[in-house]
C-alpha cells in the first residue's frame, strides 16, 4: 500500500489527469478546539482533496498572514502539545480517515520534539510527512536524512525570489511535491495574483520532477481557473481558516461548500 510521498504524488497526479481540481486545503488543528477541527476533516472527506495540511500552532508563525495567526493564538488558547496533535492524526485515521496528512509547522516544534522520535510516532500516528516554512534547504540535512528511506514526505518551499538553479535543487530534494509561493511576503487571501505568475509555474514546472502546488493568495474559481493548467495542485489556506473565526459551528459544512465551489471553476 502506498504511503506518504508516493501516495501524495500518485493522488495529485491522478485527480489532474482527470480533470479535477487538485486543491490542498490547510487549517490549524486546534482551532478552535480539536473537536472542531475533527469536524472539519472528516467533513472534508467527502470533498477528496489529493492531500491536506494541517498546522500544529506556533507562537511565532513568520510565514504566516493575520488569519492564521490568529487562527494560531486561538489553537494556543487550548495549549496543546505535539503528542496530542499525533493523537488527533491517529484517531481521525482510527475513523477510516484516508487522506494524506501532512504537518505544516516550524522547525522548532519538530527539534523541540526530537528528530528521531519525531520518525516513529509520526509514523505510527498516521501522519504522511511534513511542510517546514523556516527550514531552507541549506539546514534541512538532519531532518531530510531522518526521513531517507522512509515513506513520510518532506515538501520544501521556493518562492519568487528563487533563483532557476536554486529552485532546481530544492525540486531535487523535495519529497510528494514541490510547493511554489505564489509571492513575496505572508499568507493571506488576495483578490488578485502576481502578474508574472504563470510565466513563472512555466517554468518551475520544467524544473521539477516532483508535482508542483502553488499557494498563498488562492480564495477564488478565477485563480483556481487561471492557474490550473500550469499547476498540478493549488493550496487554499486563509480563506478556509477565516470561514472557522467567522462561525465556528457552522465551519466544517462552509469549509465543505466552498471547497466544492473552487474545484469547479
Amino acid at each position: 500500500m502506498l504511503k506518504g510521498a508516493r501516495l501524495i504524488r500518485k493522488r495529485i497526479l491522478s485527480q489532474k489527469k482527470n480533470h479535477r481540481a487538485p486543491l490542498i486545503p490547510y487549517l490549524t488543528a486546534f482551532d478552535p478546539d480539536r473537536e472542531t477541527t475533527k469536524s472539519i476533516l472528516l467533513e472534508l472527506a467527502e470533498v477528496d482533496p489529493p492531500c491536506l495540511e494541517l498546522g500544529f500552532p506556533f507562537s511565532d508563525p513568520v510565514a504566516d498572514g493575520p488569519t492564521i495567526q490568529k487562527a494560531m493564538v486561538r489553537a494556543l488558547n487550548n495549549s496543546p502539545t505535539f503528542e496530542e496533535y499525533l493523537e488527533l492524526v491517529h484517531s481521525l485515521r482510527d475513523k477510516g480517515f484516508s487522506i494524506p496528512i501532512l504537518c505544516m509547522t516550524y522547525y522548532n516544534i519538530l527539534y523541540r520534539f526530537g528528530l528521531d522520535r519525531l520518525l516513529s510516532e509520526a509514523s505510527s500516528a498516521g501522519l504522511d510527512g511534513f511542510i517546514v516554512p523556516d527550514l531552507p534547504l541549506e539546514e534541512a540535512g538532519p531532518l531530510r536524512r531522518r526521513l531517507k528511506g522512509s515513506p513520510l514526505a518532506l515538501v520544501m518551499l521556493c518562492a519568487p525570489t528563487s533563483s532557476p538553479e536554486r529552485i532546481a535543487k530544492i525540486a531535487r530534494a523535495t519529497r510528494g511535491f514541490l510547493y511554489y509561493v505564489s509571492l513575496t511576503g505572508i499568507t493571506g487571501a488576495r483578490e488578485s495574483l502576481p502578474v508574472d505568475l504563470v510565466e513563472r509555474l512555466k517554468i518551475i514546472k520544467t524544473l521539477s520532477p516532483e508535482p508542483v502546488a502553488v499557494g498563498f493568495g488562492i480564495s477564488k474559481p478565477e485563480h483556481v481557473a487561471m492557474l490550473l493548467p500550469y499547476t498540478d495542485a493549488l493550496v487554499v489556506g486563509s480563506a478556509l481558516v477565516r470561514l472557522i473565526e467567522e462561525n465556528p459551528k457552522k465551519a466544517p459544512q462552509t469549509i465543505k461548500t466552498f471547497l466544492q465551489k473552487l474545484m469547479n471553476p
